[in-house]
């Protein structure tokens, strides 16, 4: 509460109006400041109205948000829309969940696993990605070295016990698990598991997401041949995917999931799955980004841009090999 209190303060001196003021009005405006938060730490849900808190104010799941960001924003990805928002929604409804939530994605790069967790963000917080609650780990950046693995573990269960216990609902998100050192993720099993509280912290209510590129090689396999079949893409259920998805991870050594107790002791909800892009999701891709921008969706562009994508296999060039992780550098060029 101190760190609030001189946080309030800092900021009222920081106006332009007490900024103004002569060297010898500072001190009346610095008893002006602690008076007021004063009253902001007497009346917690004043203070909640000027300043991020745990609370309802700044921390609440938009569902028709998320559903049309998810209908406006990803493409291709017909399972991961359905999963997410059931998976979400029946979390946050739930007054009393059992454990945190644990969602792993899993597929290509491109294929919108970073933009489904930046979509979930900013509809859960109101500063969405920024907010003080969203942690992001990447793997090659933040446990870099394999020789340091023993401190990650520590360092890792401190950062997650502090900051769940600043707000109940925190988020976490692990990126690059297939670049992640093997054991490392075990660290936060605990965490994950069926339990009250740790140590009078309470991690029911947090939520854990998992991006990883491993796993493509399957699912893209599985989409080929419903493709072969002459089925629908839609017609590939989270069912096909999920014990495939799942056992192939765990097997996978170059995978922070490899052997891990996370699945071993079934500790993670949902293994999501996101479909290889075909060129007409692309084509989607480029007309969001346009818009995004500001432009019109000028076919010309688009179709441009879809067309300099690569594709594979080989003889049916069907799946773009990057997803839509280039679009927006293709789109600056024609800009």
């Amino acid at each position: 509460m101190k760190v609030m209190v001189r946080a309030v303060q800092l900021m009222l001196l920081s106006t332009p109006f007490l900024a103004a003021m002569e060297p010898i009005s500072m001190g009346i405006a610095f008893g002006v400041a602690t008076a007021l938060t004063g009253l902001f730490t007497s009346f917690p849900r004043l203070y909640c109205k000027f300043q991020e808190c745990c609370e309802d104010e700044w921390v609440k799941l938009n569902l028709t948000g998320l559903k049309m960001d998810l209908d406006n924003k990803l493409f291709g990805q017909h399972i991961a829309k359905q999963v997410v928002v059931k998976a979400v929604n029946g979390f946050f409804t739930n007054p009393n969940p059992k454990k945190p939530l644990a969602l792993s994605l899993h597929g290509w790069t491109g294929t919108g696993k970073n933009l489904i967790s930046k979509i979930i963000a900013e509809n859960i917080y109101t500063n969405g990605l920024q907010s003080a609650y969203v942690h992001q780990f990447i793997s090659t950046l933040h446990f870099p070295h394999p020789e340091y693995l023993s401190q990650y573990k520590e360092q890792l269960q401190k950062w997650i016990r502090g900051n769940v216990s600043m707000c109940d609902r925190s988020m976490f998100i692990f990126d690059e698990m297939d670049k992640m050192q093997a054991g490392l993720i075990d660290a936060i099993k605990p965490y994950l598991e069926y339990y009250d509280n740790i140590d009078g912290v309470v991690y029911r209510k947090a939520i854990f997401i998992f991006l990883s590129n491993a796993g493509g090689e399957k699912i893209t396999e599985i989409a080929l041949d419903f493709w072969h079949r002459g089925s629908n893409r839609e017609e590939i259920q989270l069912k096909d995917l999920d014990s495939k998805l799942s056992i192939g991870v765990f097997n996978n050594k170059n995978s922070g999931f490899w052997h891990t107790s996370l699945i071993d002791r079934n500790v993670i909800d949902y293994f999501v799955p996101f479909l290889p892009l075909e060129y007409k999701h692309v084509k989607l891709c480029v007309k969001e980004e346009l818009v995004a921008r500001g432009y019109e969706a000028d076919e010309e562009i688009i179709t441009s841009v879809a067309d300099e994508m690569t594709y594979f296999p080989e003889n049916e060039k069907l799946y773009s090999d990057k997803g839509c992780k280039t679009v927006a550098t293709k789109v600056d060029f024609y800009l």
